[in-house]
């Protein structure tokens, strides 16, 4: 299962916010570098959410299309 960009972007709120907030310099040095990762996560996250959108308005609009018009719309299996 892939993360989707909400929870991405929200891991990474936690971790900056956990590297603000402690006065431990190997904490905030891991906190930061794991935002950054969820930072890069969550944009492919995004792309991957964008091109899932995509895929799911051109297959509607295929679905639109019928080579038989007068027998109706095939059911998919």
């Amino acid at each position: 299962m892939q993360n989707s960009s909400s929870f991405c972007r929200s891991q990474e709120a936690i971790q900056n916010k956990r590297a603000a907030e402690t006065t431990l310099g190997n904490v905030r040095e891991i906190a930061t570098k794991a935002a950054e990762v969820w930072r890069l996560e969550a944009v492919a996250a995004e792309q991957r959410e964008d091109r899932h959108r995509k895929r799911s308005a051109l297959q509607a609009d295929d679905r639109l299309l019928s080579e038989n018009p007068d027998q109706g719309f095939a059911e998919g299996a």
